[in-house]
């Protein structure tokens, strides 16, 4: 290609015009070339800068004109006019600013993947080879690589051979990731050491930093980069090699051949240890404490697309109680709650106590773990969450329930709570029924709503004796139903993720949401999105219940989409019946008129509902 011939990109059909502000792109491609060095998450502002600019079409006379562009804030304005002051003062007041400076290299169009700076560091590095290679000059930069049963080492492996099962959705949600992980870390994902705030979960944001880990959406998803994907595949293959070999020696042999992809799985890399000392809280990843097994790796390294899965006989049923179950309340109230426990304890139920953010009562399978020779803590095993959850309510507590508008509320939370089986255990009060603030027939209505429109199973004792027989039965069916079980921990992010019992047959397996998430998912004062306030703005409408409000949900998720189908209506008639003709619930039945009307004068008229 001759030198009059312009520049042409691979696969591009015509050349890019130049960018017209070449000396605010060269700087800008500095900026995010030294942020990306020092893994500094800028570099990826300064990229949409980068981006922003190559766009624009019109020269600027100085930074305060580029804040018309997307993602020029005051920041880097003001340090494209620092710079550009320093090159006024350096090359004259008549300096050209649209042109770049003779001698200098094009600064040409930088696009993501571009380092304007790679080639000057490589000509540096040729022309002085002594700094790399002993003598006063700075070592050579180590690859960064964690250490061996560390948190960095398991996120990557976990996420690596997640990602190589036929079918895999490619990334991993926080609660699943720290559950497979942490078979393959020494370190607690959840809980930190003694005289310690981190867990090895803090070796996340390290990893992102090195652009090993991709973390996008809400709530977060999980996967590898190129980068992760290629040490993934080696310390995967590393891993394969210590097992069939021994560990000491792979590590040797491989060091001795100096080929390419040398992975060094035991020592810790010299620039992460000094960037620890001197930023402890940017990884938190303690390195210093990670044990080194000298004669083999553990076995539980060796399960790879199986670590998720609990096999018949590695766990148990566990009954969980809520603690406001057993403590609290006053005189026959605390009375009634020991009563419980003891119950139970009378049984020989395995149970729990612990807080729960919905429901009374749950089941869960939880990993058998031996303990360790030597180590303070016993391991956490995992905890999966069973398909059954209860809500236990005296008649008296019903009726102030549905006085105040709770009951409502904790049917819509356990319909939401991503279990399949939600019981009502209804325990009667004996004389103290005579004394509730509703009559008699409207309780009993509301237990048969809740049964038949509401979809729970009802299951009516006469008093705490009752409640804990009940829950003693149900444990020891539950205990027998999944004895045989594979378990299979699902993600509650993934919608539809999962088949119900009657869906897989006769299969002796079932997937099931680990404990943490689900608890987590069920706070009941968690950062709500819009569709869940819209669906509790329409819950408040009286006669509008959980699936009526669901199937209005379905058709019109915000407020905001509602309002524009009523904008496009022609007539009052129209929109009063836009919500008549949805259906709801297992009858299918449509919402009605009365209902559509309430709506509609709800959200746009400023009168007196009617």
């Amino acid at each position: 290609m001759s030198a009059s011939e312009p520049h042409r990109r691979l696969g591009r059909k015509r050349a890019l015009p130049p960018c017209p502000n070449p000396l605010f792109l060269r700087w800008l491609t500095e900026l995010r070339d030294q942020a990306q060095e020092k893994g500094l998450k800028i570099q990826y502002t300064y990229q949409k800068a980068i981006n922003s600019l190559n766009k624009y079409p019109l020269p600027l006379q100085n930074a305060k004109e580029a804040k018309i562009l997307q993602n020029f804030g005051d920041g880097i304005c003001k340090i494209l006019d620092d710079k550009l002051q320093r090159h006024l003062r350096e090359n004259g007041p008549d300096a050209p600013i649209h042109s770049l400076p003779e001698g200098a290299p094009p600064a040409g169009r930088a696009d993501n993947n571009s380092n304007s700076l790679a080639p000057t560091r490589k000509t540096n590095a040729a022309r002085d080879p002594g700094k790399d290679k002993g003598g006063g000059g700075r070592r050579k930069k180590r690859e960064y690589v964690p250490q061996k049963r560390s948190g960095g080492h398991a996120v990557l492996l976990t996420l690596y051979r997640q990602s190589q099962i036929p079918g895999s959705k490619g990334f991993m949600f926080k609660m699943e990731l720290q559950d497979e992980a942490q078979l393959l870390c020494d370190k607690s994902f959840s809980v930190p050491d003694l005289g310690s705030k981190y867990t090895a979960w803090s070796s996340v944001s390290t990893l992102i930093q090195k652009s090993l880990l991709v973390k996008t959406h809400n709530p977060a998803r999980y996967s590898l980069s190129e980068e992760g994907l290629a040490l993934a595949e080696r310390l995967d293959a590393a891993e394969q090699g210590s097992e069939a070999r021994g560990e000491g020696s792979q590590v040797q042999e491989e060091e001795e051949e100096g080929g390419p992809g040398v992975v060094d799985l035991t020592a810790s890399d010299e620039e992460e240890e000094e960037e620890d000392r001197t930023h402890p809280a940017k990884t938190g990843d303690s390195q210093t404490e990670t044990k080194v097994d000298a004669t083999g790796s553990d076995p539980q390294t060796s399960r790879k697309p199986n670590a998720g899965l609990l096999l018949p006989g590695t766990y148990e049923i566990v009954l969980c109680v809520d603690f406001i179950e057993t403590t609290g309340g006053g005189g026959s109230s605390h009375q009634r709650k020991q009563e419980l426990v003891k119950e139970l304890q009378r049984n020989g139920v395995n149970f729990d106590i612990r807080k729960l953010n919905v429901g009374d009562f749950l089941w869960t399978a939880r990993e058998k773990v031996a303990p360790v020779p030597g180590q303070l803590r016993a391991a956490v095993g995992r905890e999966l969450v069973l398909d059954y959850v209860i809500e236990r309510k005296r008649m008296d507590d019903l009726c102030g329930s549905i006085i105040d508008g709770r009951f409502r509320e904790q049917k819509f939370r356990l319909k939401r709570c991503g279990l399949r089986r939600p019981v009502y255990l209804v325990e009667e009060c004996g004389a103290a029924a005579s004394h509730l603030s509703l009559p008699e027939a409207t309780l009993q209505q509301a237990i048969v709503n809740t049964q038949v429109v509401d979809g729970f199973f009802v299951k009516r004792v006469q008093d705490v004796r009752e409640s804990a027989a009940y829950l003693t039965i149900m444990t020891r069916y539950l205990t027998k139903l999944y004895q045989n079980r594979t378990l299979v921990c699902r993600s509650r992010e993934l919608e539809g993720d999962g088949a119900s019992d009657e869906e897989r047959g006769s299969l002796p397996s079932c997937s099931l949401m680990s404990f943490t998430e689900f608890n987590h998912g069920a706070v009941k004062n968690k950062s709500q999105t819009v569709r869940e306030v819209f669906a509790r703005q329409l819950m408040q409408i009286s006669g509008l219940s959980g699936d009526k409000a669901a199937a209005i949900l379905e058709r019109y998720s915000t407020p905001y989409s509602l309002l524009s189908a009523y904008e496009q209506c022609s007539s009052e008639a129209e929109k009063e019946k836009l919500l008549s003709s949805i259906r709801y619930g297992k009858l299918n039945r449509n919402l009605g008129p009365a209902l559509s009307r309430t709506v509609w004068q709800l959200y746009c008229s400023q009168g007196v509902l009617t």
